[in-house]
């Protein structure tokens, strides 16, 4: 009886700082949501309320970046601390994908999974469709969502205009899931109106039944990746067209999660994040989104495609009305995270370190990185970003080339563009990458160079043919 007791004594010592003491997180994560596209960072043509009220009761980070401006690599390290290169994902993982993020990798959700938390995450995945790859069986206890990007199905723009035996050879039918059930094998335009609704339904039934316990949800919106679509509710509401009808439903979305934490009385305990994959894809116009006053856009490692919008809530934890224009990144919420939920970092290397000093307003806070590094696809090293400084290193790259985007969902073709030599941008005082001072500051333009040496050695490059020392194994489907 007595060791009974005792181990019941334990049993609730366990219990309490997890109800007491550790947050509720949830981080809403856009997909192609341009810098300028919420109402606070300069959207022009729609409002968005919600998140505007949140960055007054809260923080907004005008440096923060992604580590990769494209979906799969870009969601692999905001959910494991790393770069992507160095778990092995890069770009977007297509359909029938034969690798997805390891199951040796911590996610997220397995971070506080370890300490008690209820986990779930709705929305876009992108981190493998095969069932061993996705959240259920990554850290979180419910999903619901698409495993991939939208677009990725037979209305496809670069194939409707084919008879459907044709587009399927191409993309194969859009499938929903739960958990790892497939619910609809072939989502629809019609069903595709209510993915940010369902989705927020979700959201907020979740947080409804976990009052009791501590949780982490992962708000994954689909939107507003191309192919836009809206719900009834907000179609021709702004005068932005179908792409401000979309953030506005967004926006509607977010506060519908915070109302529930007000309704709930957590919102003193929660953390909430909003941030975006990468920058808006360009091509599709009027169908995109804006990066102003950055250069370029989605899928190019300029200012365009990795600074994205950074909004962070938690009443009496951090100032109001607060800003931050220090450097940050996707990575550094991982550990961030673990600390305030006292979970344990995982044993193998991570990139992300501790930004709670600067997200909780401290005074004189800064980064705490020396650099971060810009990846694309092949694990291409073409940016790196110390302080206010930004190296670009020589690479090939996609861009408008002052060509309007396209119209009703059908992009415009993008121009090749090649930086042959390193150039250097002070990014505090040419947010734009005007002005490369390459030739006037060659003391800086020496160390971002040796910087970037440092990660040739860790991460190596793909372009290169530098393998590097601390890649890990991406994961792979049976055979």
């Amino acid at each position: 009886m007595k060791l009974l007791l005792f181990f019941c004594f334990l049993a609730a010592v366990a219990v309490i700082p997890l109800t007491a003491k550790t947050p509720n997180i949830v981080v809403i994560f856009c997909d192609d949501l341009g810098y300028s596209d919420v109402g606070c960072f300069g959207a022009k043509g729609y409002e968005t309320p919600h998140l505007d009220k949140m960055a007054k009761e809260g923080i907004k980070f005008t440096n923060f970046h992604v580590a990769s401006a494209v979906c799969s690599a870009s969601r692999a390290a905001l959910l494991t601390g790393c770069y992507n290169t160095r778990v092995g994902i890069n770009g977007a993982l297509g359909p029938n994908s034969k690798i997805g993020l390891s199951l040796d990798e911590l996610t997220m959700g397995e971070l506080v999974q370890q300490n008690g938390y209820a986990t779930a995450c709705f929305g876009k995945w992108h981190l493998g469709d095969h069932p061993r790859f996705l959240p259920t069986n990554n850290g979180f206890d419910e999903y619901y969502g698409l495993p991939y990007s939208n677009d990725m199905w037979p209305y496809h723009p670069g194939v409707r205009h084919l008879p459907m035996e044709k587009r399927i050879k191409r993309w194969p039918h859009l499938p929903l899931i739960e958990g790892t059930k497939v619910i609809n094998p072939k989502v629809s335009p019609k069903d595709q109106e209510q993915l940010t609704t369902d989705y927020t339904k979700k959201a907020v039934k979740f947080i409804e039944k976990n009052t009791s316990k501590p949780f982490f949800l992962y708000l994954a919106h689909s939107m507003p990746h191309v192919p836009l679509y809206v719900s009834d509710k907000f179609r021709g509401k702004t005068k932005r067209g179908i792409y401000g009808d979309v953030i506005a439903e967004i926006d509607w979305s977010v506060g519908q999660v915070l109302d529930v934490l007000k309704r709930t009385e957590l919102d003193r305990n929660t953390l909430v994040i909003f941030t975006s994959d990468n920058g808006p894809w360009l091509s599709y116009g009027e169908h995109s989104g804006l990066a102003d006053p950055l250069r370029e856009g989605k899928g190019t490692s300029w200012e365009g495609g990795v600074r994205v919008p950074f909004i962070a809530r938690w009443p009496g934890r951090i100032p109001e009305g607060s800003v931050n224009d220090n450097p940050a990144m996707t990575i550094d919420l991982y550990p961030t995270i673990a600390g305030l939920t006292k979970s344990s970092l995982p044993e193998h290397e991570i990139d992300g370190k501790d930004i709670w000093p600067m997200l909780s307003g401290k005074k004189d806070a800064k980064s705490p990185q020396e650099a971060y590094y810009i990846y694309y696809s092949n694990s291409q090293l073409q940016a790196v970003i110390s302080g206010s400084w930004k190296l670009i290193l020589p690479h090939k790259y996609r861009t408008m080339a002052g060509k309007s985007g396209g119209k009703d969902g059908i992009p415009n073709g993008y121009s090749a563009n090649t930086i042959k030599e390193p150039e250097l941008y002070h990014l505090k005082s040419d947010v734009s990458e005007k002005k490369n001072l390459a030739e006037e500051r060659p003391e800086e333009l020496k160390r971002l160079l040796a910087l970037a040496e440092k990660a040739y050695k860790d991460l190596g490059d793909g372009s290169l043919k530098r393998k590097g020392t601390g890649r890990r194994q991406v994961g792979r489907v049976p055979k």
